[in-house]
């Protein structure tokens, strides 16, 4: 009997690359094909992604709307609780899969495939690797973020005082509707428990989910795969000071505009949302240049003295910060969240303790002392080579242990 991984299941809501879980999963299947393993790629939602042309990649899309693009609320609430037809697509394609060489890659199934995928996985008769990246697996929204508040959450999941707080960034029922799907999750959709093996992607991550998840499930350490994307940058001899990504709330641009007008420092924000309005009265002499293609965002990066990231919540493994260290640039970030854990205080970056404009206006005034740093032993780290190997690792090690099992 084999032990060695020569095929991936890869089950995901997305087939194309809408956000950075989805990126990570499509990577991961060209990583894999790549290095001559067979992928199969299971998708609720399309389009798909031309990545995934490749002829060690295969390609099964439901044609099913997630969430927020069903034209009917009542369906997309439906099929958010319970997808039955997601979950009879993967038992299907768990049966065409030899368990003696192949592990099913789970990335997740909050925006599409649901909680009825869970038992599924449960049951799997190949080894499962399912990895966290968010903390939908406890969290009703997916954050442990209060967006009422703007701040963490640090009550129970599911406790009396997590059902009677509205947290949520939208409206009440929305609430109530996460509730009930959480709830659905943990009972029949056997999730967490149903889970042998979950990866997290950062420290901090791990942290936040080991009180809730089982006391046997095994943790694997498996930071996403990240590469450079530009050419290395001179940072000090720029001004501007960057922010990448949604302006919400949660991200806390309102915050970093206010804390550049205080320092006196040009902020430019490269993406929208619906903080907009506030960022441009916190700071009227603030750029904002909307969403742009990954090779314009890479031009404004070329041209910053530091990207802040003053995200209010604790983050999974943010990619911009760690794409920005990987080309010189400095990052200021907020001691709660997940960058800091690429961040070395004072050399690489500037690590503030509160979030508030007064305090990030501070550490922003630090950034010039900040001396140019190397930052290879990052590459290293968080390289896709790198990446590949502990994958391939873990997964030939959860083949032995079935080996074991089943002879």
């Amino acid at each position: 009997m084999t032990d060695n991984m020569r095929h991936a299941l890869i089950v995901g809501d997305f087939a194309d690359v809408t956000g950075g879980q989805a990126k990570v999963a499509i990577d991961t299947a060209r990583l894999l094909a790549d290095a001559g393993i067979g992928v199969r790629f299971l998708a609720a939602t399309g389009p798909v992604s031309p990545l995934l042309d490749h002829p060690n990649i295969s390609v099964t899309c439901l044609g099913q709307h997630s969430l927020l693009d069903n034209p009917s609320r009542l369906r997309a609430m439906l099929s958010g609780l319970w997808n039955r037809a997601a979950a009879q697509a993967l038992e299907t394609e768990i049966k065409r899969h030899d368990p003696r060489n192949t592990v099913l890659l789970c990335h997740g199934w909050a925006k599409a495939l649901s909680p009825s995928v869970g038992p599924v996985l449960a049951a799997s008769r190949i080894p499962v690797l399912y990895t966290m990246h968010e903390y939908f697996l406890a969290c009703p929204n997916g954050g442990f973020f209060d967006y009422r508040a703007g701040e963490i959450c640090t009550r129970r999941p599911l406790s009396s005082a997590c059902c009677l707080r509205n947290c949520d960034a939208r409206h009440a029922t929305h609430k109530v509707w996460r509730l009930a799907r959480a709830a659905i999750a943990r009972g029949p959709g056997h999730l967490p428990r149903g889970l042998r093996d979950i990866a997290f992607i950062s420290r901090t991550q791990r942290d936040v989910m080991a009180p809730h998840l089982p006391s046997g499930t095994s943790l694997h350490d498996l930071p996403n795969p990240v590469a450079a994307h530009g050419p290395p940058v001179d940072a000090a001899q720029n001004r501007d000071f960057v922010f990448v990504g949604r302006l919400a709330p949660e991200k806390g641009a309102a915050i970093f505009a206010k804390a550049a007008q205080l320092a006196g420092v040009r902020a430019v924000f490269v993406g929208s949302g619906p903080e907009e309005a506030a960022v441009r009265a916190a700071n009227p002499d603030a750029e904002i240049t909307g969403w742009l293609a990954p090779e314009d965002v890479q031009t404004h990066l070329s041209r910053a003295r530091a990207l802040v990231f003053p995200s209010l919540w604790y983050e999974c493994q943010p990619l911009v910060p760690i794409e920005a260290l990987l080309r010189g640039i400095p990052v200021v970030c907020g001691s709660w969240s997940a960058a800091r854990e690429v961040v070395q205080d004072g050399v690489n970056g500037v690590i503030y303790d509160r979030p508030d404009p007064e305090t990030l206006a501070a550490a922003i005034g630090t950034v010039d002392a900040l001396d140019r740093f190397d930052s290879k032993t990052l590459a290293d780290a968080v390289s896709p080579e790198r990446h590949l190997a502990r994958l391939t690792k873990i997964c030939n090690g959860l083949l032995q242990r079935h080996a074991q099992q089943v002879g």
